[in-house]
């Protein structure tokens, strides 16, 4: 966004009305990379029998700093329990997570992405990584970091927005 303050971001425009048409084009960008990474999902999901939602219960799984329990991934995906269950229940039958009790309180379970599967997603999503990769080349010195800043504030910014009620 380069020079957009805080107001500019809210909608407001510099004298040449910059914020705007960039804010837009933003928009657009975000949403053709979301499309794509979704027609890509969604492939993923189809060829292990899964549903979309359980391809970002792994990613939720995978991308977590610690072991994910089914409630932390309900609130995560914004789901019910019973469907949290269901979407756990067939991750487990295809043998893409497990379910352990690790901790004194055999209550907690924690959910953990099962090696094989990773290596299979991995194998499939490939394609990503590699136009990720081609992208990054064509990058100017600084680019990288600072797309990895913005994409850092604007997933934080998300973040705060509070899911619909259920």
């Amino acid at each position: 966004m380069g020079a957009v303050d805080s107001a500019d971001a809210r909608g407001g425009t510099h004298a040449d009305g910059s914020a705007g048409a960039e804010l837009q084009a933003l928009a657009v960008q975000l949403r053709r990379a979301n499309g794509e990474i979704n027609r890509l999902v969604h492939a993923f999901a189809h060829a292990q029998g899964l549903h979309a939602t359980d391809v970002q219960a792994l990613a939720a799984i995978l991308d977590a700093e610690t072991p994910l329990t089914p409630g932390r991934l309900r609130d995560h995906l914004g789901l019910t329990s019973g469907a949290v269950t269901a979407c756990l229940d067939r991750l487990e039958r295809s043998g893409h997570i497990r379910r352990s009790r690790e901790s004194a309180d055999r209550r907690v379970v924690h959910l953990h992405y099962e090696p094989t599967a990773k290596a299979v997603a991995r194998s499939f999503f490939m394609p990503l990584a590699d136009a990720a990769s081609r992208a990054c080349a064509g990058a100017g010195p600084g680019e990288i970091e600072a797309a990895l800043r913005f994409l850092g504030r604007l997933n934080g910014e998300l973040a705060r927005i509070p899911a619909p009620p259920r």
